[in-house]
């Protein structure tokens, strides 16, 4: 596809829109749009495949939604979608998609994890409301700027944790709120997943053709250039695995399954981290992970201060934690220690309570299943609000992104000042908060 705008010429428009103070626009008549319905959510996917093919299409099971146009830098995906979208303009690059359909209301953004910020941030900039996939953005100073952003313009933001809205977690974070357990003590979290998002293993060294139809340069984005390697090591899925890419199991998972820890026991930002687990070697994230959080104590804790646990590969919670709940180890899934009894949470399933003896006759308070997605368009219309928004999101991904660093540095305790957003006593640690963008892919607000 040839570009009739420059990159230059696309940054400056968004840096004149930023530097007007563009907010997203009411609705509207849309005379303009044929016999689209005033009400109408104009919506855009960035992204077409695996993840983002279910979040476009439950966004648009939405009688409230249109899918306007589509990006995808991978034209056997994008194409796919014309049979049930006949309607549905593609492009190549989002940049000239977000310059093209200055209509638009709202996108979701569902690539590769360090393509998440500089897409929203760039669409918040022209005045859009984004739902963006889990983990929030690759690294910790993006999630700070897209959430401070999203706040200062009063924009409609939702974080891909779909589970977040549905009945078992929400009824998980209601029984902790109530007391049925005491005051929590301790969390432990954990995801096995088949090894994970790890490889212990060096970068191949070669260079293999890039395949018919994939743009390599518009995959990579903000990424440094590096030659395109085959048998599926980047796209479309192991891209997850690899440092300057994907955020490894913890990042893809932690998100999940933090997510009803955090809800439950308002957490806020956590005071240290230590890891120790295997450290990632020069290109991929590793296979095991065992990271421990101490938070500042909650209406919900115990103390003070509360431990918040997280394993995956062949880490895993120590014996006597499984046997409080009668060592039951779902493949994935968070335990709460509490002061009257302990919480097994499946992910994504219903809460269980230990001792059972104890339970016996108790009944797990009724709570209905939400739409995560429906509630994104319903608040982009105004008539409802997002519960998975930046300003829970944006913290949320903060620890999570915290505990990548930290495994970084094994057997480290990391002190963190979230107000100044850096480590108090390892310089080192502070060089993975932040990276640079190639040339070229400045985006205001983030290089």
């Amino acid at each position: 596809m040839k570009y009739n705008f420059s990159r230059r010429e696309f940054l400056r428009r968004s840096t004149l829109a930023a530097a007007s103070g563009i907010v997203a626009a009411p609705f509207v008549s849309r005379k303009l749009f044929g016999s689209t319905p005033s009400n109408t959510v104009l919506h855009a996917s960035i992204g077409t495949a695996n993840q983002a093919r279910a979040d476009l299409e439950r966004l648009t099971d939405s009688s409230s939604v249109k899918l306007v146009a589509v990006a995808d830098v991978d034209s056997t995906k994008s194409s796919a979608l014309k049979e049930k979208y006949p309607d549905v303009r593609i492009y190549e690059d989002w940049r000239q998609l977000l310059d093209k359909e200055r209509h638009l209301d709202s996108l979701n953004v569902s690539t590769p994890d360090h393509m998440h910020a500089p897409i929203a941030m760039s669409a918040m900039q022209l005045g859009k409301h984004v739902y963006v996939e889990k983990p929030l953005t690759h690294d910790i100073y993006e999630t700070r700027m897209l959430t401070e952003y999203a706040r200062k313009k009063k924009l409609v933001t939702q974080m891909g944790i779909q589970i977040h809205s549905a009945s078992g977690y929400r009824q998980a974070v209601k029984t902790i709120r109530d007391g049925v357990i005491g005051k929590v003590r301790e969390v432990h979290a954990w995801c096995g997943k088949d090894k994970g998002w790890g490889d212990s293993s060096p970068r191949p060294d070669k260079s293999d053709p890039v395949p018919s139809g994939f743009n390599w340069n518009l995959w990579l984005g903000t990424a440094e250039t590096r030659p395109f390697i085959g048998n599926g090591y980047y796209h479309p899925v192991n891209w997850r695995k690899r440092l300057d890419f994907g955020t490894g199991t913890f990042g893809d998972m932690g998100c999940h399954i933090f997510d009803p820890i955090f809800g439950a026991l308002e957490l806020t930002a956590p005071l240290t981290i230590w890891s120790g687990g295997t450290a990632p070697n020069q290109w991929n994230w590793a296979i095991d992970a065992k990271v421990q959080l101490i938070f500042p104590g909650t209406a919900y804790t115990a103390s003070n201060k509360v431990s918040l646990t997280w394993y995956n590969g062949e880490q895993e919670p120590p014996r006597d934690i499984l046997a409080l709940v009668a060592g039951e180890h779902p493949g994935c899934g968070s335990i709460f220690v509490g002061t009257k009894g302990v919480m097994l949470l499946p992910h994504p399933f219903r809460p269980k309570l230990f001792p059972e003896k104890d339970f016996a006759d108790f009944n797990l308070p009724k709570v209905e299943d939400g739409n995560h997605y429906h509630t994104f368009i319903e608040a982009v219309r105004g008539n409802a609000k997002t519960t998975a928004n930046f300003d829970y999101s944006g913290p949320l991904t903060e620890a999570v992104l915290l505990g990548t660093v930290a495994t970084r540095f094994p057997k480290t305790t990391l002190e963190w000042d979230a107000k100044k957003l850096k480590f108090t006593n390892l310089a080192d640690a502070n060089l993975f908060l932040r990276r640079r963008y190639r040339k070229g892919w400045e985006v205001k607000g983030l290089s």
